[in-house]
């Protein structure tokens, strides 16, 4: 089923990384969906078995410059085949109601290429979901998706994206 509750063309999604539970979540907001991923995973017993199913683009994060690359080749191809591309581009995770890591840029680059919507999406599962641990908690998750993300080019768009992700954070714990 193509088209969601984000509208029926392909986007760039990018939200906040806290754990596993927004890995599971997200899938769940476009269809059809592909997401950047560290090749590490696909390794995991199981979970990376079941994530390589969904034909992920991945990537080697010791190459940046080779993974933005990438990013931008396997992510147009997938835009232009009506897929959206899921990113977390900061690449490691954050605890709840911190501000937000550096952005990669690879995102805005990849919407900018493609004529596409940036849409940002900030999360507070880490409070339920915490990183590394085993135990989950129960709790309600709140998951904002915000408008797109507007730049005169991928280094403004990306400043764009981490302000609202931190004005989300600012206000996720409280």
């Amino acid at each position: 089923m193509k088209g969601s509750i984000l509208g029926k063309n392909p986007v760039v999604i990018v939200s906040n990384h806290q754990g596993l539970w927004e890995s599971f979540y997200l899938q769940t907001l476009v269809s059809p969906l592909t997401t950047i991923i560290k090749k590490e995973l696909i390794y995991v017993p199981f979970f990376g078995w079941a994530l390589n199913l969904l034909n992920p683009i991945k990537i080697n994060r010791s190459k940046k410059i080779q993974s933005a690359k990438r990013v931008i080749a396997k992510g147009s191809e997938k835009l232009e085949d009506g897929y959206s591309v899921l990113v977390f581009p900061e690449g490691t995770r954050t605890k709840p109601g911190m501000q937000v890591g550096k952005f990669a840029r690879s995102a805005a680059d990849l919407a900018i290429k493609n004529n596409v919507d940036l849409i940002p999406v900030y999360h507070n599962s880490g409070l339920y979901w915490k990183n590394k641990k085993f135990l989950k908690y129960p709790g309600t998750v709140q998951v904002t998706i915000g408008d797109p993300i507007q730049g005169k080019d991928s280094s403004e768009m990306t400043g764009n994206l981490v302000e609202w992700m931190n004005r989300k954070a600012s206000v996720s714990t409280k």
